[in-house]
């Protein structure tokens, strides 16, 4: 059997992970989050030591793994949660109104904790584990039992974060990357938040079977969110202007098969312009000849060819993390190859289903007016950016030029609450600016 037959027959357990698929490892509860492709000579860097990521092949995305120090070194070894219930937030609310202990009393002079460092060292050289760490130290704290029990899961959720860190695999699809990449690199990704991609792919109506013309300059995100909601039907096509095509390395990171793959592909501006020209100089030379009936885009052509090894490794997803270059052995499938001429041909006699732009660097109006004639009449658009002044200009010139209707200027707005016993309230630091959407459907302006 081959290698390529070996990967699309895991990939089809979608839960669980692969050799050479790309995974978002959470550590310590969000506080760093790396993107990473598994194999067996990858590693994690935790601190000043080096994790294998070999233990997380072939576990269910999901899994939890807890640092540890085996014979043959630090390791990442499964850990599974404990359901007795010994934090504040499972205990109830009974035990916590009934709470009568408070830290007024408690002084913070660094004299409460009887274990020195020395100590912890010593622990380390003997085997000790980092839940035996953080138990040793909470049975040396003079101050523990006084504190509130609120106080005592928060002193131990950092002493846990200190010694036994732990790291959470999961799944990298569309909600996870832009949460990811928002946190962590916001200006990569044009500062979109994950509520206006969701609402910017429901406003231009992005469904199975579709052919979606897309200008995507935020990294890829764009064209994978794209390609996952089409399932693998339709075709995604990556436009863009010049002879240089935007960056989408954050579309390997989705772990599509190949036959996903081929349904990505690029085309410059320029092709798509001249196709469409070229379509209404023949149709102004033959205005008597009959009409085609057409009962709009199609997806059958046949474009096995486009499907190709990429020889990236993962030091491309994400440069600035501590995961090591991985072998060479585990390729991902390419994905922006360039469009064939029969999608083309097909493009210029049906015209794209639905237009999607994320290009905060440039102006909306100037792209819309020339890629607007290159979709079928009624179908809808969709565009993002980080100011609402551009897409007004842009609303504006539609309106003038009579070549849009329902037009609409939406501002997604997110708030999200943090949900707890006797402590629910909005979080205490979150985004309060998701950018603009200019959304409408196409007419024929004659």
């Amino acid at each position: 059997m081959s290698q390529n037959n070996l990967q699309s027959d895991f990939t089809q357990n979608s839960r669980v992970t692969w050799e050479g698929c790309s995974v978002l490892l959470d550590i310590n509860d969000g506080d760093r989050l790396v993107f990473a492709r598994l194999t067996s000579g990858s590693t994690l860097k935790i601190g000043n030591k080096n994790f294998s990521l070999r233990p997380l092949i072939g576990c269910p995305f999901g899994s939890l793994f807890q640092t540890e120090n085996g014979k043959e070194g630090p390791c990442l070894s499964r850990f599974v949660p404990s359901t007795e219930g010994n934090n504040a937030e499972e205990r109830g609310d009974c035990e916590i109104i009934n709470e009568s202990r408070d830290n007024r009393a408690i002084i913070d002079n660094n004299k409460a904790q009887s274990l020195t460092g020395e100590d912890i060292d010593a622990m380390r050289r003997q085997g000790a584990k980092g839940d035996e760490i953080v138990e040793a130290l909470i049975a040396n704290s003079a101050t523990f039992e006084k504190k509130t029990l609120f106080s005592q899961e928060k002193y131990r959720l950092k002493k846990q974060k200190k010694y036994a860190p732990r790291v959470l695999l999961r799944r990298p699809f569309t909600r996870s990357i832009c949460e990811a990449y928002f946190k962590k690199y916001p200006a990569r990704i044009g500062f979109l938040r994950v509520d206006a991609l969701s609402l910017l792919l429901s406003m231009a109506n992005a469904t199975a079977h579709s052919d979606v013309l897309v200008v995507d300059m935020v990294g890829g995100l764009l064209t994978g969110a794209v390609a996952e909601r089409l399932g693998g039907t339709g075709y995604v096509c990556n436009t863009y202007l010049g002879g240089t095509p935007h960056p989408m390395d954050i579309v390997r990171m989705f772990n599509f098969n190949n036959d996903t793959c081929k349904r990505i592909v690029r085309a410059p501006l320029n092709d798509l312009c001249l196709a469409q020209s070229e379509t209404s100089k023949q149709i102004g030379l033959h205005e008597d000849a009959p009409a085609v009936e057409s009962n709009g885009p199609t997806s059958s052509i046949n474009m096995e060819e486009v499907s190709k090894s990429s020889e990236n490794d993962v030091a491309d997803l994400d440069r600035d993390t501590n995961v090591s270059p991985t072998s060479k052995m585990n390729k991902a499938p390419k994905a922006g190859e360039g469009a064939p001429q029969e999608a083309l041909k097909l493009w210029r006699e049906n015209g794209f289903s639905s237009l999607i732009i994320a290009a905060p660097d440039l102006d909306p109006w100037s792209l819309v007016k020339d890629l607007l004639p290159l979709l079928s009449y009624s179908a809808p658009f969709a565009i993002y950016h980080q100011y609402l002044q551009p897409l007004a200009t842009c609303m504006h010139n539609l309106q003038l030029g009579k070549m849009a209707i329902g037009l609409q200027i939406s501002e997604p707005w997110l708030r999200e609450y943090q949900v707890l016993p006797s402590r629910t309230h909005p979080f205490m630091q979150m985004s309060a600016f998701g950018g603009y959407i200019l959304s409408g459907t196409r007419i024929c302006s004659s």
